[in-house]
């Protein structure tokens, strides 16, 4: 309690309770506070034996993180665990990932390719964006003109669709869509379909997480997008992993009506979201 109160107090703003009871926090790292060119949200559960037995569950998550980039600040974060086995250490891992971003922006690294900006103002009036959509017949669609060399399979088809009842605060409207999926392509599929509607396309933020079982290695296959409303995708998959859903993509559309709802808006991303995986 004494660690989480700290951190509160020292980053302000960046710091996030995701959920008090299941001690799930995300902090907003970047190399600047003035004018960040890179960032990244580093995600923590923090489990009953913390810090004495067990570290924290963590997640990166930035959209340039991938690949190398990704293990070796992994890797850093694990010897910072084993150097100081038994005591509190999650000052020393943010402090740590923000060096490795003030790195990036001091070397020659071109600057990540930022699509959009949490909380942009949008001038249309969010009134009528009450979308009451019915969900999209099973029909089979074929497939469009993308069979990805990587893969082998035949044409799939368009999973069924459902879109959920929206949800609006202060002008900002946010519905979720969700749809049965077991393979990444379907997934590429959904989202498509999903923004041909121009209403989902023209969203401030349509943003998604999926998680896939994979039966014969055991794992889950899971990814997220936060699309410009930072850490939401990372949130958005931390409850379809506290709920322990298989084989699903969920996208939650906002659009932004002008006024700040701040801590607000992830409440009603999540609730949007937990709302249509029960239904």
């Amino acid at each position: 309690i004494d660690e989480i109160e700290a951190l509160s107090s020292i980053y302000g703003e960046d710091w996030c309770v995701v959920d008090e009871d299941e001690k799930i926090y995300c902090i907003k790292i970047s190399d600047s506070l003035d004018q960040p060119k890179w960032t990244l949200c580093l995600q923590v559960i923090l489990p009953p034996g913390y810090p004495t037995a067990e570290p924290p569950i963590y997640q990166l998550n930035a959209p340039w993180l991938r690949g190398q980039d990704y293990m070796e600040l992994a890797n850093s974060l694990e010897e910072i665990y084993v150097q100081n086995l038994g005591e509190s250490i999650l000052y020393l891992w943010v402090e740590k990932i923000r060096e490795v971003l003030i790195e990036k922006a001091q070397s020659s690294d071109p600057e990540p390719d930022i699509k959009k900006t949490s909380e942009e103002v949008d001038e249309d009036d969010g009134d009528d964006f009450l979308l009451d959509y019915q969900p999209v017949q099973e029909d089979p669609i074929k497939m469009l003109n993308y069979i990805t060399s990587e893969s082998q399979e035949v044409d799939e088809e368009l999973p069924s669709i459902h879109h959920g009842n929206p949800i609006t605060d202060r002008r900002s409207t946010f519905q979720a869509h969700l749809a049965p999926v077991v393979t990444p392509r379907q997934v590429k599929r959904v989202l498509e379909k999903l923004y041909e509607n121009k209403k989902i396309a023209s969203a401030t933020h349509n943003i998604y997480a999926y998680r896939i079982y994979c039966e014969d290695k055991q794992t889950f296959l899971q990814d997220c997008e936060d699309d410009g409303e930072t850490a939401a995708g990372g949130r958005l998959l931390h409850l379809m992993q506290i709920l322990n859903v298989h084989n699903v993509l969920v996208v939650v559309s906002r659009w932004y009506g002008g006024i700040l709802l701040g801590p607000d808006r992830f409440k009603h991303i999540n609730n949007c979201a937990r709302k249509v995986l029960v239904e």
